[in-house]
């Protein structure tokens, strides 16, 4: 019988989706920004479909719950709730896993509005929110042609973890 020893990963990838459909009466955020819009997203939180997708990756990438369990919509705590919240529980896990952000990289799908505009605000905020430079953060987005998708917003989102370098041990003073 064979033992094989198992390294820790050094990087690992995770992948996180969310989708919200829009709502009269509802202020919009995409990405932790309050954007000018006739209509904003729904959810059970504040619907930040962009944050919740980056969440998710965050948390798969280190095999934690998914967002929907850690925060489930049922309670009633979570009800309006502002997205950063659950961004900053995946952070701490990742970060207790022993890993860091090495980069993310999005796909907005809505119809509207223009998020080209407001691109360089968005990838400022998550890069704040992350701890990581805003060249580390990719953004794109695209209209929903032909996919039936004109009242929703879409997010796709990877990251890229890599293992955070251990603090240097002092040596200790012999006596």
């Amino acid at each position: 019988m064979s033992t094989t020893t198992h390294r820790r990963p050094t990087i690992r990838v995770g992948y996180g989706f969310d989708s919200h459909e829009f709502r009269l009466g509802v202020p919009l955020k995409i990405g932790g920004v309050l954007l000018e819009h006739d209509r904003g997203l729904g959810g059970h939180s504040d619907g930040d479909v962009l944050l919740h997708a980056i969440t998710a990756a965050l948390l798969g990438a280190i095999a934690q719950p998914d967002i929907g369990a850690l925060f489930p919509p049922s309670d009633p705590k979570w009800k309006g709730a502002d997205s950063v919240v659950f961004l900053k529980e995946a952070l701490n896990r990742v970060r207790q896993a022993g890993y860091r952000i090495a980069n993310v990289d999005a796909s907005l799908i809505l119809a509207g509005p223009r998020i080209g505009p407001h691109a360089a605000s968005i990838r400022t905020r998550i890069a704040g929110l992350l701890g990581i430079h805003a060249d580390c953060v990719g953004l794109k987005a695209k209209t929903p042609e032909g996919l039936n998708l004109d009242h929703a917003a879409v997010a796709h989102v990877a990251v890229l973890l890599e293992q955070a370098k251990s603090p240097r041990r002092v040596p200790r003073k012999k006596r």
